[in-house]
């Protein structure tokens, strides 16, 4: 049977990447995203819907399509989230806090609590939450972006503790800095904030690494088909870091 797959954000980046590496196993492959002009460049073959993933009515009608279409669900890639502000605590507004929290977190909450009823009847499923290295460590001038991505994690375990007696496993994909236009945004917010450059942030993010590199979206695209694969029948509430081992999360420049 087709693995049936459902991707959170996407449309693009992290989640496009997951997307075309399930669909090439030979899965079913469900994306939604707020970004309507990245969903109409998908594959046609992947079901596609615009949503806001913070919404649980939209949340709650899209997965009765999902039951009535497919029968069931066996991923769930809860991948959305937003940068959130680049910016020292004193100077984040609520509102931005609220939002980051609200589209990361909430975002997965909702889709976590609107699967699983699928997933429990079924008994089996799997659930990969994408986190961050910034759910890992103290993150500088990004509270609301490593405050949620740090509550994502508490989520997975729970829900590890919760759902394994259904079969069902949960795990959180922790990635580096990716390669893309997301990090290019905070490295030029944070340039900003630091009086330096661009090029220089970069040099000092991948100088933190062991690997001394940044990662692409495609290393954890594949780390998510392996923890959906029988090979993993038995890794559950891990929290596993793709970031070629993050030494330095804030590069002293």
């Amino acid at each position: 049977m087709r693995q049936r797959v459902l991707i959170t954000a996407g449309a693009g980046g992290i989640g496009r990447a997951m997307a075309a590496a399930f669909a090439a196993t030979g899965a079913q492959v469900w994306v939604v995203d707020a970004d309507e002009a990245a969903l109409a460049t998908c594959p046609q073959e992947w079901s596609r819907d615009l949503l806001d993933v913070a919404d649980e009515a939209a949340v709650a009608a899209l997965l009765s399509r999902v039951k009535n279409r497919w029968g069931g669900l066996d991923v769930l890639c809860c991948n959305a989230g937003i940068a959130g502000p680049t910016a020292l605590i004193e100077n984040v507004n609520l509102q931005d806090w609220q939002r980051c929290l609200s589209v990361n977190l909430e975002g997965a909450f909702l889709f976590a609590k609107h699967s699983v009823p699928m997933m429990k009847s079924q008994r089996s499923g799997a659930i990969i939450i994408t986190s961050s290295t910034a759910g890992q460590y103290g993150f500088p001038n990004r509270a609301p972006y490593a405050a949620a991505k740090w509550a994502m994690n508490g989520l997975m375990k729970t829900l590890a503790m919760e759902l394994g007696p259904f079969g069902i496993r949960a795990n959180s994909i922790c990635p580096g800095t990716v390669e893309g236009p997301r990090m290019e945004a905070v490295l030029a917010r944070e340039a900003a904030i630091k009086g330096t450059t661009r090029d220089a942030l970069y040099a000092g993010y991948a100088a933190g690494t062991s690997m001394r590199s940044f990662v692409e979206a495609v290393d954890v695209a594949n780390m998510a088909v392996f923890l959906a694969s029988a090979g993993a029948r038995f890794v559950s509430g891990q929290i596993i870091a793709v970031d070629g081992h993050t030494e330095n999360p804030d590069p002293k420049l």
